[in-house]
């Protein structure tokens, strides 16, 4: 497996003369992640986060190399995911040197934009969106309350388990979310209603961009998979947990899932993220090796990454008195199953051809303990364990006006920390 390697853009004793970008908790030199932006109302273009600032790329293109130029002139990252990745480290490694080299701020100064001036939007064009299932405490926690003598079906250890989305309903961070109708049948009910969902729910997710594609009928080797991932973002799979139990059988997610996914704005790259590269955790002895299409022996070695993930929560009231956010769980990436190479061979193993600036999902992503869940369907037992806000209030299911946002770090000793930007989104009530 071909893997980014570690350069001197990952140094951490590297500046920039951008004010902010030193020692920025999200966005340092180190990081220069991509996403699409407007200035003031005007057309959408490609940008790079450093610091508290966003660089206009169409507008230094003439100093950028030339592999790379159609592709900065687009309104989103799609022809930049498909250049060969040894175009897009050529990028990587000229953006670091006009930002790091006070020498060339002059023609680099005009460019750039105070981030809260601006519009992020979504990065890509989504041709594709599938969402996997690779959080096994996630999977074992949810099994537990449907089947709890046998939690995980027999295949969740041998498949990368995954379900086609709804590229439509994708959305930037920021972008409200509607709570959703659906049909939902209580458990004494002798037929389902037609109603808003009042289990409304949140999952803390990985985006995965999809970099360079393959043809119909070809596959993406293992040992070639880290090389189609342009990068990642994060990721919330709202889903409407009442609609989701009733429909689900035989087909699997439908209208529970697809109303809204929300996705924050910036992609941090594949190259960016090299020194934050680990172990693959080994698998609980008794569990069956990946099958050959899906092992790689560097993969497991440096498949996973150092990220930590947090979920935040602000209900109306909260905000109202001003009260800060109330982190509900926090823990790492690695509590994965499969990598994220492990689920792109998967998806392309049958010949689907996959589509630069496709989206993957990890599917939600949880620890062992309560404080690592990452949904509240888990935190709260389906329903049945509620927990108190600072206000008093109480919540089992989100309700309107409630407000999630996730947020990451990657971290490795004697390396920057970097950050992704927030995924966040309230909710707001049915219309009439």
């Amino acid at each position: 497996m071909t893997l980014p390697q570690i350069d001197h853009t990952h140094d951490a004793a590297l500046k920039s003369w951008v004010p902010s970008a030193d020692n920025h908790p999200e966005f340092p030199i180190q990081n220069l992640p991509f996403g699409v932006f407007s200035p003031q109302a005007r057309a959408a273009r490609i940008g790079v986060a450093i610091g508290d600032y966003v660089v206009d790329l169409a507008a230094l293109r003439d100093i950028l190399p030339e592999a790379a130029s159609e592709a900065l002139v687009q309104p989103n990252l799609n022809a930049l995911f498909a250049l060969p990745a040894q175009d897009r480290r050529a990028l990587r490694l000229r953006l670091s040197e006009l930002l790091s080299d006070d020498t060339l701020s002059g023609a680099v100064v005009p460019a750039l934009y105070p981030q809260a001036e601006v519009t992020l939007h979504l990065p890509a064009r989504i041709g594709d969106y599938t969402d996997f299932y690779v959080g096994i405490h996630h999977a074992t926690n949810v099994g537990k309350l449907f089947r709890p003598d046998n939690p995980l079906l027999p295949n969740y250890k041998y498949v990368p388990i995954g379900y086609h989305g709804r590229a439509s309903s994708v959305r930037p961070s920021g972008e409200p979310v509607v709570r959703p109708r659906g049909q939902r049948k209580a458990p004494d009910a002798d037929a389902p209603v037609f109603e808003p969902s009042a289990r409304l729910d949140y999952e803390l997710e990985l985006g995965i961009w999809v970099a360079q594609g393959n043809a119909l009928g070809t596959t993406i080797p293992i040992g070639q998979a880290s090389e189609h991932i342009a990068g990642i973002s994060l990721l919330n799979d709202w889903s409407a947990r009442d609609v989701q139990a009733w429909e689900y059988q035989p087909l699997g997610p439908f209208l529970a899932k697809n109303f809204h996914t929300t996705v924050s704005p910036w992609v941090v790259t594949t190259e960016a993220l090299a020194p934050y590269r680990i172990a693959q955790p080994p698998r609980p002895e008794g569990d069956p090796a990946p099958l050959p299409y899906l092992l790689d022996v560097q993969d497991q070695a440096q498949g996973a990454l150092s990220l930590t993930l947090s979920v935040w929560f602000s209900s109306a009231k909260m905000r109202e008195e001003g009260r800060a956010p109330l982190r509900l769980s926090e823990g790492p990436a690695s509590n994965m199953y499969w990598t994220l190479a492990q689920i792109v061979a998967h998806h392309a193993s049958n010949g689907c051809n996959l589509n630069p600036g496709d989206l993957l999902g990890s599917g939600t992503i949880s620890g062992p303990t309560p404080e690592s869940y990452g949904s509240l369907l888990e935190i709260t037992e389906g329903g049945k364990r509620p927990f108190t806000l600072p206000t008093g209030e109480t919540r089992s299911f989100l309700q309107n006006g409630d407000e999630i946002s996730i947020t990451a770090s990657a971290h490795a000793p004697g390396r920057a920390s970097i950050g992704f930007g927030e995924c966040r989104a309230v909710i707001l009530a049915t219309p009439a």
